[in-house]
């Protein structure tokens, strides 16, 4: 490692240590010829699969389309940033652990589908609909039907049966 200081290329690690939950390691290194200090990060380059369209053509993954699509069901719903951005390094780390190099477009709606259903159940019947191309309302009674009695866990209030006097 060089130093970032004098450019040497001889330094020492003095203490290494989990980062980030552990996906990363900090490394607190020294440098043997002038003596600063200083502090790196190592963590392993995994790369998400290749994204197989329904029409065959095959892209990078991209985590921005990842992002607006979850953020157009879930427009004007009460779920926090937090959730999404960590639902979203759910469906990353269940891509990377697959070991495929590609993945069918399929498979990451169906994850989008199974966060959003724990984060929001409207969201949930939004994203259903489109991605399953619902084309009468009798697709959606079934959604609805299938969630009838699953409350969800960010609102679980919400869900609950009211008593109408």
């Amino acid at each position: 490692m060089r130093c970032p200081f004098c450019h040497t290329h001889d330094t020492r690690v003095i203490d290494s240590r989990l980062a980030s939950d552990g996906d990363m390691v900090r490394r607190r290194r020294e440098c043997t010829a002038c003596g600063e200090r200083f502090t790196t990060f190592e963590s392993a380059e995994l790369q998400l699969p290749r994204v197989i369209k329904n029409n065959g053509i095959r892209e990078p993954f991209d985590e921005n389309k990842l992002r607006t699509g979850m953020q157009r069901s879930l427009e004007k719903r009460p779920v926090p940033t937090e959730a999404v951005e960590a639902a979203i390094n759910r469906i990353k780390k269940q891509l990377m652990a697959t070991g495929e190099r590609e993945v069918p477009s399929r498979t990451i709606g169906e994850l989008v589908m199974a966060e959003l259903k724990e984060l929001d159940q409207v969201a949930y019947v939004r994203f259903a609909s489109v991605y399953r191309s619902f084309q009468d309302v009798s697709a959606f009674r079934e959604v609805i039907e299938g969630l009838e009695g699953q409350p969800s866990l960010l609102n679980p209030s919400n869900d609950a049966p009211r008593d109408e006097d």
